[in-house]
């Protein structure tokens, strides 16, 4: 072989040759050079370590070691296994050469090192040159096979968190952070649904979370059914930075954007992987088969979330549509009640309130059917015309829940409900209170106090037997409040707990119904995992 037949093939490899010999050290890089390889001479084990400790910092190691064995402060095996210890420079591959130790036993020791391979000089300039090349090709393919495993291994970590989201921005976030980890660039995804929503997720931190403005919002859903237009298959394109809304890669930025786009299996709705194509790492040749695939997967977990979004509306819709913002006309009580719903990444409820007139007083109630769903929402609706029809002829709260209980177990086996049921007269403050598993109301004294009324019974939908309601008097100066289990239960801490907390505040509470349940919801409602509902109530003869 012709010692220049491969010369500039070589250019962009280092080779660091050790030998206590300037001799040698010539001798050696001359022949290296003339295949092509940028050669950095040093004389021993120190000034190696020296010398790739300078690399490091900056980032440039060479690409294979000449060691000679018979270093003057250390042997080229020790060497050897000092460079494979330490993680930053394992993977440098080691080609032992010496003179003197030319035994079968000293290439074992060299092998065994952990070196590559083994060269007895004097040897043919293309035997070294032979040598490197080989030693220069198993590191590439190690080095390849390595960072493909650990590319799949990201793109595996980043399917299981977007299929781990709970909504649709958790969604967007998980993809991003999973294309910025397999690309080494900022990312942001995008989700559009069939009703034209855009949500988005970027890997910037701190980075907003939906489009900068209306126009950008506008942008992308264009470019994005552009794009994909007629499409179902995986597609990848680069857009120009001039079509591209700036801030998403950079804050300010102005990039052209690599996109994978897919749809999702009903072809509704589309996801965008966005990359920016300037300014990154030079992408790895498969980078755009693993995008496409954790395109693929975004999409596949984004088919459900969308489909929530539109049960979540429609039990949303049925939730106000039949919880009032206020009560009707109640003779002798006032009345305040207030429903939050769940934050936007959990489920709708069952929770309800409702306030009737019957023979004998007024009835409030508050519940909540166990479950998240849209039956849980339905069967809400259920219980309150039930109670509406059931108190035409009948005020018993006892009575109301039994026949509640087996209203439930016809026509809903399956579903279970936690209500309080009380009977208020406006005329005595005579109070019966049936409760079925529920929070007990909390009565709150104007003198400070607040206690919770003894009442406790099992679920609605058991079929068990239920003790009689209990009774409390109210005075016209007190309020009462009944409360669903989603304004104050917290994962991790005991219901007990809560409710103390829930009195100790409700007590410190500004005289009034309305700032009762505002006081009640700044301190327990924020982003809670439940729906929420109040109702406070009082009699009459006492004004604010």
């Amino acid at each position: 072989m012709d010692g220049n037949g491969s010369q500039g093939s070589q250019t962009s490899s280092t080779v660091l040759v050790v030998d206590d010999a300037a001799a040698g050290r010539y001798a050696m890089g001359a022949v290296l050079r003339r295949d092509g390889y940028r050669v950095v001479p040093v004389a021993s084990a120190a000034e190696v370590l020296g010398e790739l400790d300078v690399r490091l910092r900056a980032g440039s190691l060479p690409d294979v070691a000449l060691v000679d064995v018979g270093l003057p402060d250390m042997s080229g095996f020790e060497l050897c296994r000092r460079l494979k210890a330490s993680p930053p420079t394992a993977d440098l591959p080691v080609v032992h050469f010496s003179a003197a130790a030319v035994a079968s036993a000293d290439r074992c020791r060299g092998l065994d090192a952990g070196g590559e391979a083994y060269l007895t000089v004097p040897a043919e300039p293309e035997e070294i040159q032979a040598v490197v090349r080989a030693a220069l090709r198993g590191a590439r393919v190690r080095s390849g096979t390595e960072a493909h495993v650990r590319r799949l291994t990201v793109l595996s970590e980043a399917i299981v968190a977007v299929q781990a989201a709970r909504c649709l921005q958790e969604l967007a976030d998980a993809a991003a952070a999973g294309a910025a980890r397999l690309t080494s660039a900022p990312a942001a995804v995008f989700v559009l649904g069939g009703d034209g929503e855009l949500y988005s997720g970027t890997s910037r931190s701190g980075a907003r979370l939906t489009p900068p403005d209306g126009s950008a919002h506008d942008a992308v859903s264009r470019l994005m059914r552009r794009v994909m237009a007629g499409r179902t298959e995986v597609r990848g394109t680069v857009v120009p930075a001039p079509l591209w809304p700036r801030g998403f890669f950079r804050p300010a930025g102005l990039d052209d954007a690599r996109l994978t786009l897919t749809r999702t299996q009903d072809t509704s709705a589309l996801v965008c992987l966005a990359t920016p194509a300037r300014g990154a790492r030079t992408p790895e040749p498969d980078t755009d088969r693993v995008l496409a695939q954790l395109a693929q997967a975004t999409a596949l977990a984004a088919q459900p979330l969308l489909m929530y979004q539109v049960e979540r509306h429609v039990a949303l819709t049925l939730q106000h549509s039949f919880l009032p913002k206020r009560l009707p006309h109640l003779p002798g009580v006032e009345a305040a009640v207030r429903y939050l719903p769940a934050s936007r990444q959990t489920e709708i409820g069952g929770d309800f309130y409702a306030g009737l007139r019957t023979p004998d007083g007024v009835l409030a109630v508050v519940g909540d059917v166990v479950g998240h769903s849209l039956e849980a929402a339905t069967v809400m609706v259920e219980i309150r015309h039930a109670l509406r029809g059931y108190c035409v002829d009948e005020s018993d709260p006892g009575v109301l829940a039994e026949r509640l209980d087996r209203m439930l177990q016809h026509y809903h086996p399956e579903v279970t409900a936690t209500v309080c049921l009380v009977l208020v007269d406006p005329d005595t403050g005579r109070t019966r209170i049936a409760n079925a598993g529920h929070i007990p109301p909390l009565v709150v004294r104007d003198t400070g106090a607040a206690e919770y009324a003894k009442a406790c019974g099992p679920l609605l939908g058991l079929g068990l037997d239920r003790p009689p309601p209990s009774e409390i008097l109210l005075t016209p100066t007190d309020r009462l409040l009944l409360v669903t289990d989603g304004l104050i239960e917290t994962r991790g801490t005991d219901l007990a707990v809560s409710m103390e907390h829930l009195r100790t505040v409700a007590a410190d509470a500004p005289a009034g119904l309305r700032a009762l349940c505002d006081t009640l919801l700044d301190c327990f409602g924020r982003e809670r995992e439940d729906d929420i509902a109040l109702l406070a109530l009082r009699l009459t003869s006492r004004c604010d």
